[in-house]
């Protein structure tokens, strides 16, 4: 097996809303010259993943790799080596990648917590971000990284990649061409298995890794074998549960077929832990519920259902995660692995044409997006609104209420610590607190 099969295969209308999805960016292509300059901040699996595709590219350089696991940098500095590219800058403090003024873009595939907070001071230092999903810890950070983002005038991209795959693209210009007439209701369905991750106590962190400087803004709490490397997507201080992890992508599928450019007005869930007796924080099943009331005449109503589990296979429709979408003239069956069905009002198959378009990849776009001057195809006032209902899910589930929500002043009324709930609490003094939490 040759060195580089060898590291791929080791890599593993809202206020802030409608504002940021009339904002085209301020970008000039000249802002860039034909080598971009990139920086890697979070080395984990999915930070080798997006290092091997953004090497890749033409004309695209890392030239940092950061991470406060020393282990994990050097692992990335070697792989981008392996994949063709000079041995980058390797770091553990990601100020000194922001400091760089040759530097151009960062790439932000840290965990959750640290999500918004670098892609907003990576804004503020003057380079493009591409993000990973969700694009924040809390709906507040999200508000926060969409204004960033206006004000900077950088081009900040999400990390929901079908947005940039010409069979999802495809399927969702036939719903909007009406292919199964109005689409009212899309069901996005998040069912996979996921380990338990046990019983844990506080420990020592390993010597390899900062762990203050892995905790950054977040409340400090001790080390704890099952709450570091991944396992942290499923405690509160650190991730967003499985419904920020993975079935954002099914949300943001949802979102973009039914049409909707604004947060719900009706949020309601019932979910918790019924597999996994573990530390986990997060529910193992869920069902969420949103409503999109527009004018609240008949036909101009949406319904958006999400439904999890992390503990079981579910293949009815021959995928696991994936889309349904229901209109006054059929319905569609979507997995962006492959899969499109489509049924008449009876019942009986329609033929369609699925043959995609070519589209650049999604790294791709957000290059083509920065040369070009403009927005990339998931810009961030899009995953801010997808995102968001990651976390209004999750305020819904763990209160264990229905939730009334103003699209306009984007708030929860009626329910204080709901309302709490869309903002967090931050380390004493941090210098990566984001400003306006």
């Amino acid at each position: 097996m040759s060195n580089r099969r060898t590291f791929l295969k080791q890599g593993g209308a809202g206020v802030v809303g409608a504002a940021a999805l009339e904002w085209a960016g301020t970008t000039s292509a000249a802002d860039v010259d034909a080598s971009l300059k990139v920086g890697l901040i979070g080395c984990g699996g999915r930070g080798l993943g997006l290092l091997k595709d953004f090497a890749s590219l033409k004309g695209v350089e890392i030239a940092y790799v950061c991470d406060p696991d020393r282990l994990r940098a050097g692992a990335a500095s070697a792989g981008a080596k392996l994949v063709g590219q000079s041995t980058p800058k390797v770091v553990d403090d990601f100020r000194r990648v922001l400091e760089d003024k040759a530097v151009d873009a960062v790439i932000v595939a840290t965990p959750d917590h640290w999500h918004a907070p670098a892609a907003i001071l990576a804004c503020d230092a003057g380079k493009h971000v591409y993000v990973e999903k969700p694009c924040s810890h809390n709906f507040r950070e999200g508000q926060l990284l969409v204004e960033a983002a206006k004000r900077s005038g950088r081009v900040v991209q999400h990390g929901t990649q079908s947005r940039s795959d010409g069979f999802v693209t495809h399927a969702i210009k036939l719903l909007h061409d009406g292919l199964i007439g109005d689409v009212l209701v899309a069901k996005a369905i998040n069912v996979q298995r996921r380990a338990n991750i046990g019983h844990a106590s506080p420990g020592t962190h390993p010597p390899n890794l900062d762990y203050d400087l892995w905790v950054g803004p977040a409340p400090f709490v001790p080390y704890q074998s099952n709450r570091s490397h991944y396992t942290w997507h499923w405690w509160y201080d650190f991730g967003t549960g499985d419904m920020g992890n993975d079935g954002v992508h099914e949300l943001d599928i949802a979102r973009w077929g039914l049409g909707v450019d604004t947060h719900p007005s009706t949020v309601a869930s019932v979910g918790g832990k019924y597999v996994f007796d573990d530390d986990q924080q997060f529910p193992d099943t869920q069902y969420v519920l949103f409503e999109y009331p527009g004018d609240a005449k008949p036909g101009h109503r949406r319904q958006l259902v999400f439904e999890m589990r992390i503990w079981s296979a579910y293949q009815p429709e021959g995928f696991e995660n994936g889309n349904i979408f229901y209109g006054t003239d059929g319905w569609m069956i979507l997995s962006k692995n492959g899969t499109m069905k489509v049924f008449d009002r009876k019942g009986k198959p329609v033929p369609i044409e699925t043959a995609p378009s070519k589209r650049p990849g999604h790294q791709q776009e957000f290059v083509n997006a920065i040369r070009e001057g403009r927005r990339p195809t998931a810009e961030i006032g899009l995953g801010f609104l997808s995102a968001a209902l990651c976390h209004l899910g999750n305020i819904s589930t763990r209160v264990g209420r229905t939730l009334h929500v103003d699209p306009a002043s984007e708030q929860i009324v009626g329910d204080d610590e709901a309302a709490r709930l869309l903002r967090r609490s931050y380390r004493e003094g941090h210098w990566a607190t984001p400003r306006g939490v």
